[in-house]
């Protein structure tokens, strides 16, 4: 394992990586963790910080091109900070239900399943994890 390959891509992704696993990490944190304390809001903020880094860095990673610059995978950049904000309101109107659900999706569509596609052969997190 050798995060090389990671810090000498361009400056977006090493930003969009470490942000992702900070949230990951931070996520997985706050699962676990009692809700509706204040440590949950602090981290909560955060978390919410941190997606919207990896929201925002993604738009400047174009490795795969399928349309332009784009591929499907930049529709979570949209996607993303929209869904933080219907958290976050959900949180701030005390409707647990919505809030719960919401940051679910986020952690598992935008964290987990595309996480899990960056270890695909040929990208750069395969190469940092497995080697060339």
């Amino acid at each position: 394992m050798s995060l090389k390959p990671l810090l000498d891509a361009a400056p977006a992704i090493p930003v969009h990586a470490f942000a992702a696993m900070a949230a990951f990490g931070l996520g997985v944190v706050q699962l676990a963790a009692p809700k509706g304390t204040l440590p949950h809001r602090t981290l909560g903020w955060i978390w919410v910080a941190l997606m919207a880094v990896v929201a925002i860095s993604s738009l400047w990673i174009h490795e795969i091109r399928l349309v332009g610059p784009w591929s499907p995978i930049h529709l979570l950049s949209i996607w993303v900070p929209a869904m933080l904000v219907v958290a976050v309101m959900a949180a701030r109107r005390h409707n647990v239900r919505r809030h719960k659900i919401t940051m679910l999706w986020l952690f598992g569509g935008a964290l987990i399943i595309a996480g899990l596609f960056t270890f695909m052969p040929g990208r750069i997190m395969h190469t940092v994890v497995f080697g060339s």
